[in-house]
């Protein structure tokens, strides 16, 4: 935020007024330099994202570069990069059924007591959800999903394809296989 509140100054006396309680913040970073006219608060942002992107994450960086030098796995990373990859690059995964499925497991060991949570929770979403849906219901703030109640599978399946389908944040089109048992 404080590279956004410098870029917005439009006046001399703006970004004198906006710097004036960062001083400590700058100094700090190494960015703090006399302001002359509103044009050097350009070098000040260059300033403060140098160090924000590189500067600030560098010590960090270097440490967890030096454990692993000690421990021997860099130069295992460095040797055999793709093997490593998977587990230190993050890589879009298309949604299926089977990866849905992967994500949960099921232990009935107690039946009774596992009809009895289920029964629960059933009315818990049930009085939530005074009118029924028969789309699910997303709460990302405790990243809950609300699965509908329906008569066949096919009206399920139905229905969670709409919804995926036409979720407003999914990155393309491409990531969604709809039928045959997929999501």
């Amino acid at each position: 935020s404080h590279i956004i509140d410098v870029i917005e100054c439009k006046t001399f006396e703006d970004l004198l007024a906006t710097t004036q309680p960062l001083e400590e913040y700058l100094a700090n970073a190494g960015c703090l330099r006399p302001l002359r006219r509103l044009e050097d608060k350009n070098l000040l942002v260059d300033d403060i994202l140098m160090f924000q992107v590189l500067h600030r994450v560098r010590g960090p960086f270097e440490r967890f570069r030096d454990g692993l030098r000690t421990l021997g796995v860099l130069d295992k990373i460095k040797g055999h990069p793709e093997s490593f990859r998977p587990l230190l690059c993050w890589s879009p995964t298309m949604l299926t059924a089977d990866l849905v499925d992967s994500l949960f497991t099921i232990n009935l060991k107690n039946n009774k007591a596992l009809y009895l949570v289920i029964v629960h929770k059933l009315r818990v979403v049930m009085h939530d959800t005074a009118t029924p849906s028969k789309l699910p219901i997303a709460n990302t703030c405790i990243n809950c999903l609300k699965l509908p109640l329906h008569t066949s599978y096919r009206a399920f399946q139905e229905n969670m394809d709409f919804a995926l389908g036409n979720t407003h944040d999914k990155e393309d089109n491409s990531s969604y296989i709809s039928g045959g048992g997929h999501l």
